[in-house]
């Protein structure tokens, strides 16, 4: 999920849905309340743990903050050096994953279908919105990561893309991969400026999530098919965020200072301007989908 979420266009949800982990990660956010205080005041830490599932919520979010302080620098340089080889890893994961998904909608109906639609054309509209710049404020920055993990936890909608709406994508980058380097270079000043600046963008995801994780669970426990239907359409409508051939309209520059795309235009691997590296592409396509395979399958018996 950490990978996931540092590329703009793909979500850490849709590999939480597909690993058959989402539910319970739902339902475990949505228990942390005010009532596990009460929990710890009278039968002490190790029930309130057990009541928050904590175990589970320690293990992912350890596994998301290692992911993504590793792989910051490594994704956002494949992604200037190498962008049709790794928008064709994901696009297979992500077709991969429509398929599995689909599998749990018990029935289709006509309401499931509108909310199909409702969803495909929702996230295809956030895929081709004209990213934005913004001020590199605490205020902002606490807006952004409230915005974000909403997007992060719905498969299909990509939070890292939203913040590239935002125009924070570049500066929150920039900062995970200051904050690394303070921490190994024991540089005091910056490792506290950059622990400012995440800790006020994480205050600000905590919170999104928390709430959001409210409406999630109630359209989960209430309205099962529709939603999944709705998280479904999310996913197809990315395909033309993920769609590995690209003509580039304009571009920006990223934490590194390297130019890369910012407005592009999905286009045919046979109208590319250079090479398409289609079999290449083919085969990166085919490994995303067997990623998401064996991902499915572990959660399946884990189940």
């Amino acid at each position: 999920m950490g990978a996931a979420d540092v590329v703009p266009g793909v979500s850490g949800g849709t590999i939480a849905f597909i690993s058959g982990i989402y539910q319970e990660l739902i339902d475990s956010i949505n228990k942390v309340n005010f009532g596990v205080l009460k929990t710890f005041r009278t039968l002490g830490l190790k029930a309130a743990w057990k009541q928050i599932n904590g175990g589970f919520l320690f293990s992912l979010v350890l596994g998301i903050g290692i992911s993504i302080l590793t792989f910051a620098k490594i994704i956002t340089f494949s992604l200037a050096h190498y962008p049709i080889l790794v928008w064709a890893f994901f696009f297979g994961l992500v077709i991969a994953s429509i398929a599995f998904v689909m599998k749990d909608v018990d029935k289709w109906t006509l309401r499931s279908i509108i909310f199909l639609i409702f969803g495909t054309i929702v996230s295809y509209l956030v895929t081709i919105i004209e990213p934005t710049s913004s001020p590199d404020s605490y205020l902002y920055l606490f807006f952004s990561g409230f915005v974000a993990i909403i997007a992060m936890v719905l498969p299909g909608i990509s939070g890292a893309f939203i913040l590239l709406l935002m125009g924070s994508y570049t500066s929150i980058i920039k900062t995970i991969n200051q904050f690394r380097d303070a921490l190994f270079n024991l540089n005091w000043d910056l490792l506290q400026q950059t622990v400012l600046k995440l800790l006020t963008f994480a205050i600000g995801a905590i919170i999104g999530l928390k709430l959001f994780s409210k409406i999630l669970h109630w359209m989960f426990q209430s309205h099962k098919n529709p939603t999944l239907a709705l998280l479904i359409g999310f996913m197809i409508g990315s395909l033309n965020k993920i769609w590995p051939w690209k003509k580039t309209l304009t571009w920006r520059k990223d934490s590194a200072g390297i130019d890369i795309p910012l407005v592009e235009k999905s286009i045919s691997p046979f109208s590319f301007d250079g090479n398409p590296q289609i079999v290449f592409a083919i085969c990166l396509m085919l490994m995303g989908f067997l990623t998401i395979f064996i991902l499915e399958k572990l959660g399946a018996k884990k189940d």
